[in-house]
């Protein structure tokens, strides 16, 4: 093996391991750092690596394909059918006015209409990598902006299939240019082309949906872990091949593949077994981006690719901006989506590859052009952090808890009865309640400071991801009887149940919802026991408002025992029929009445009761610790 090869990859990881820490550290995000990174090992600083970035850059994308597939998996169809007006709509105007915006400033500047609209149609695409990766490290992917962000980049992509078939269309030597991507239909046009390119996208949502199930279920069965992502891996990359080979987004392609895949079984094995290799391939492809800047025509064209950077983001941060004020976003979501689409995609660099074989522009335009996107790109985490810290503090927006430092999982041998999963503040009173009646539990969190906190207090709380299959097999899940699942948020609830379900299905599962559809979700996954968050803290107010308003303490205690017993039986009947429109309203009402009912009847019939009317304090606190 060539040893520069060997010295490159170590390169591009020892700058990786070096520069994304202290960018994490420096609260900065590790998307700029693996930028930053990519400028220092680049050709303008220390030239280690040079003339193989865009090869390496090519095989990273792959990260960013990787990425598409693992978001197609958190989508079910008929939840990618409810996005359809962002997608459409929000999508649509933006690659379309933005576009126009672009065409029409570059032909004041001095470019042809043609010239105009090829820059227009290029610089209209937003990077998928950043965006998602950003967005990903701020926990705001599942804020309204988050999701309108996917709408729009999920159109980016389909519209890249336009683009390509537009391109030779305008250019006066179409023939010269030759594409990897559309060899198998390079002899079909018009409308034979269109049905192919449907008959293309078909056979991907076939092999997703009758082919791939049935061939991991033989590989499951032989046991073999990495045999599961060899076959993932695979699955992955034939797909791109044949998207590829027809001239559709690769990324497209994996992301209708994984929504085909997001009922399966294999949903949650598939994500923690890519994840890892999406991550890596994204990070190398980030230094990539960095390492293609070159400093030296960066700072000779400075004002130009300066202007160039300016307008353009510019342009697309009013357009977005705008776009937010018509589909009724609230202030500080305009502010996220403005900002974090406001860079120019990965995928220019490909169009400009082409645009140079089309003789569209001239050499030059292009590589300022090209240094435009990648400063754009690099500015945009900077962007967002500035938004992050100046401006939606100030409109008092998302709340964003510290991020916890970077660490090895702990290893964990235990073989307790009791799992843990989750240390906030339900998982802590869980366990000190056990442990003060001698039960012993295996503690897991995956938040670092919470971990080393708890632990000066002298809690045994192991370090670590409570979803992953190693680390609960590690913790002794083929040997325990219970896990309680005391997370903060609702999707790592849902990770654990189904890893636990497929598992270790022997275990009994307790679940703390935070919210009644969460509580749905985990019966109708038959969560051995599930209890809301709050329930019984609001009924012991409730207690307290109504005895110091003059009732008996006895026979407000005894109602709120009852709402709570009535309660837990109408959250079971609900999870049936929670989709059901009128049904689920009609059952809400009649439980409503149920409720006033029991409650008046008893409270009535405590009303004539001198022994209830005795009860005092003390007793009363006694009958609590009973119950």
């Amino acid at each position: 093996m060539d040893s520069s090869f060997l010295f490159q990859i170590i390169a591009y990881l020892g700058s990786a391991v070096i520069f994304v820490p202290i960018a994490k550290k420096l609260g900065l995000g590790s998307v700029l750092g693996y930028l930053i990174a990519g400028v220092i090992i680049g050709p303008s600083v220390l030239q280690w690596v040079g003339s193989g970035t865009q090869d390496v850059m090519h095989v990273a994308e792959f990260g960013v394909v990787m990425m598409l597939f693992l978001i197609g998996l958190e989508l079910d169809p008929g939840t990618l059918w409810k996005l359809r007006g962002p997608i459409l709509g929000m999508g649509g105007l933006q690659v379309i006015l933005s576009a126009l915006l672009i065409a029409t400033i570059c032909s004041l500047m001095g470019f042809s209409w043609k010239e105009g609209l090829v820059l227009g149609l290029t610089l209209a695409l937003s990077s998928t990598a950043i965006v998602m990766q950003s967005l990903g490290e701020k926990g705001w992917l599942d804020t309204v902006a988050g999701k309108s962000s996917f709408a729009v980049l999920l159109f980016q992509d389909i519209a890249v299939i336009p683009i390509l078939a537009l391109l030779p269309l305008l250019a006066d030597n179409a023939s010269a240019v030759t594409t990897e991507g559309d060899t198998w239909l390079t002899d079909i046009s018009g409308p034979a082309k269109a049905v192919s390119l449907l008959a293309a996208v078909a056979i991907v949502v076939l092999i997703g949906k009758y082919i791939v199930g049935p061939i991991l279920r033989v590989i499951t069965r032989t046991g073999m872990r990495e045999l599961f992502l060899v076959g993932a891996l695979l699955l992955i990359v034939l797909i791109a091949f044949i998207m590829q080979k027809v001239g559709l987004s690769p990324a497209l392609g994996a992301f209708l593949a994984g929504v085909v895949l997001a009922n399966s079984e294999f949903k949650h094995e598939l994500e923690s077994d890519l994840e890892p290799f999406k991550g890596l391939l994204l990070g190398v492809f980030f230094i990539a981006v960095g390492a293609s800047i070159n400093i030296f025509f960066v700072w000779q064209e400075a004002s130009t690719i300066s202007m160039w950077v300016g307008l353009f983001m510019l342009v697309k941060i009013i357009v977005l901006y705008v776009l937010a004020v018509v589909f009724k976003l609230k202030i500080d979501q305009r502010i996220i989506l403005a900002v974090s689409l406001a860079q120019m995609g990965e995928f220019a660099f490909v169009l400009f590859s082409i645009i140079g074989q089309l003789r569209l522009l001239s050499a030059d335009t292009i590589n300022i052009m090209v240094a435009v996107v990648a400063v754009s790109m690099a500015l945009s985490p900077i962007l967002l952090l500035v938004a992050d810290k100046l401006i939606l503090p100030r409109l008092n927006s998302l709340a964003n808890p510290p991020e916890s430092e970077e660490k090895e999982f702990d290893e964990v041998n235990e073989n307790k009865k009791v799992i843990i999963a989750g240390f906030g503040q339900v998982g802590t009173i869980v366990a000190r309640f056990l442990h003060l009646n001698k039960v012993e539990t295996t503690i897991l969190d995956y938040n670092g400071d919470r971990v080393e906190m708890l632990r000066k207090y002298g809690f045994k709380v192991y370090f670590g991801d409570p979803t992953r299959y190693d680390l609960l097999k590690s913790a002794g899940a083929s040997k325990a009887s219970i896990i309680v699942s005391a997370f903060d948020n609702d999707e790592d609830h849902m990770k654990l149940v189904h890893m636990v379900k497929k598992h270790f299905s022997h275990l009994k599962i307790v679940a703390i919802a935070n919210t009644r559809n969460l509580a749905y979700d985990l019966i109708e996954n038959d969560v051995d026991r599930v209890y809301r968050v709050g329930t019984d803290i609001a009924l012991r107010m409730g207690v307290d408002v109504m005895t110091e308003l003059g009732y008996r303490r006895y026979t407000v205690y005894r109602a709120s025992q009852k709402f709570s017993k009535l309660e837990e039986k109408s959250l079971y009947k609900l999870a049936r029929i929670r989709d059901k429109g009128s049904e689920y309203i009609q059952m809400v009402q009649e439980t409503i009445r149920e409720l006033e009912n029991e409650l008046l009847d008893d409270m009535s019939a405590d009303d004539n009761s001198s022994v209830k009317n005795a009860w005092s304090d003390t007793e009363r606190k006694k009958g609590e610790d009973e119950n």
